[in-house]
């Protein structure tokens, strides 16, 4: 299914959703990124809301156009970013501040050497932060992407795509929940 079938099938409540899409996945819509970027951004924040029904739409629509290595990476973003941002919020979170002084023990590998630019897969991963919601994670990926030139509104036109594709996949569950209450009643 491609995102204009899903499209089709939200509800009215999903109607800013339905428009916010169309726009943030394109150079016009999200300012300051490339089209590869937005697109990578965009599958990564797939990855990271755990909807394989929202993930297969946002692989079908971008189809042909990334790399292997970009297809790569966006996986690579949200798997290490689904560690990194459990650890490092907590570190953050915890009123022990001895135990942030405790060095981490954990490999982040791809994070040095993710087979893309390095300002890409830290577009990717500040995404795939802030649907997981760890600030520390946050200004660390916007601190690299800004000393690798991007713009602030590109970094707002990261964040937005994040968001809208987050809100597609609450939308989606909240129509598969519906579909189940729809069943039982039956």
């Amino acid at each position: 299914m491609n995102l204009q079938e899903l499209k089709s099938q939200l509800g009215e409540h999903a109607k800013d959703i339905k428009l916010n899409l169309a726009s943030v996945l394109s150079t016009e819509g999200a300012p300051d990124l490339t089209q590869n970027q937005i697109f990578g951004i965009a599958l990564a924040s797939a990855y990271a809301t755990k909807s394989s029904t929202v993930a297969h739409a946002v692989l079908h629509e971008i189809s042909g156009t990334l790399s292997e290595a970009e297809l790569h990476a966006a996986k690579a973003a949200a798997t290490i970013m689904a560690m990194n941002n459990i650890y490092y919020r907590f570190t953050h979170l915890v009123s022990d501040k001895e135990i942030t002084k405790l060095p981490a023990k954990l490999r982040m590998n791809v994070i040095g050497s993710p087979g893309i630019t390095k300002v890409d897969f830290e577009l990717y991963s500040l995404a795939v932060s802030a649907i997981n919601g760890c600030g520390m994670c946050m200004d660390a990926h916007v601190y690299e992407i800004s000393k690798g030139g991007i713009s602030k509104t590109g970094i707002q036109s990261c964040i937005r795509i994040a968001a809208v594709i987050n809100a597609l996949a609450q939308a989606v569950a909240i129509g598969e929940l519906e579909n189940t209450v729809l069943q039982a009643a039956a």
